[in-house]
C-alpha cells in the first residue's frame, strides 16, 4: 500500500467518464482498478489517497460466465464479508470456515481474510444473464499467493495481500463505486 495525495491523472479520465455515463455524476469516493498496471487506487474528492498492488485474472478481462476473466466496467460494492476475521482466514461460498491458511502456502489461489463483493451496474457489460458480475461471484479478496501479487493470477477476482484487503475493507462501505479498466 502506498499512501498518496494527488489529483487524478489523465490515465483514469476514460474511467471517470464511464462512471459519469452510468451514474450521471461522479461520486465523491470511488475505486479505480487498472488491470494493465495491476493496481487499485482509492479516490476521494478526485484525489488519489492510497494505491494497492493487486492481481486480476490470468485470463485477462472479459464478462462471460465461465471465462474466468476479470469483468470490466462500473461496479458497486454490494456486500462486505469477514469483518474481524484474522488474516489468513479461509472463506468458501462466502462463509467463514473457521480455518486459517498459512499465508504464502503454495497452491491454488484461495479466498482469504475478507471479501468485498461486486455488483455490475452496466447492463450488457457486467449485469445481466451470462455476464453478471454478482452472479459470477466477483470479489476483492486476500490470497495465499501474496508473492504473486502484481501479476495476473486469479480466476476473475481481484486478489490483494491480506494486510491490504483488511486496510481497504475498513476504508470502503457498501455502495461505493468500483471501476475496472
Amino acid at each position: 500500500m502506498r499512501k498518496i495525495d494527488s489529483t487524478m491523472t489523465t490515465e483514469i479520465l476514460p474511467a471517470v467518464a464511464r462512471i459519469r455515463s452510468v451514474l450521471g455524476s461522479l461520486p465523491h469516493r470511488y475505486l479505480y482498478i487498472s488491470t494493465q498496471q495491476q493496481t487499485l487506487t482509492l479516490f476521494d474528492n478526485n484525489r488519489a489517497h492510497v494505491t494497492f498492488t493487486i492481481s486480476t485474472s490470468r485470463f485477462g478481462t472479459g464478462n462471460r460466465d465461465g471465462s474466468f476473466q476479470t469483468p470490466p466496467g462500473v461496479h458497486r460494492i454490494c456486500s462486505k464479508i469477514g469483518a474481524g476475521a484474522p488474516a489468513g482466514r479461509i472463506f468458501r461460498d462466502r462463509m467463514d470456515t473457521g480455518e486459517d491458511c498459512c499465508i504464502g502456502q503454495p497452491g491454488s489461489n484461495m479466498i482469504l481474510t475478507r471479501i468485498i463483493r461486486l455488483e455490475g451496474l452496466e447492463p450488457g457489460v457486467n449485469k445481466g444473464p451470462g455476464i453478471d458480475s454478482c452472479d459470477r461471484y466477483i470479489y476483492l479478496h486476500g490470497t495465499n499467493n501474496e508473492n504473486r501479487i502484481g501479476t495476473p493470477l486469479s480466476l476473475g477476482c481481484v486478489c490483494m495481500k491480506n494486510a491490504d484487503i483488511i486496510a481497504l475493507f475498513d476504508m470502503v462501505k457498501e455502495g461505493d463505486i468500483v471501476v475496472i479498466d
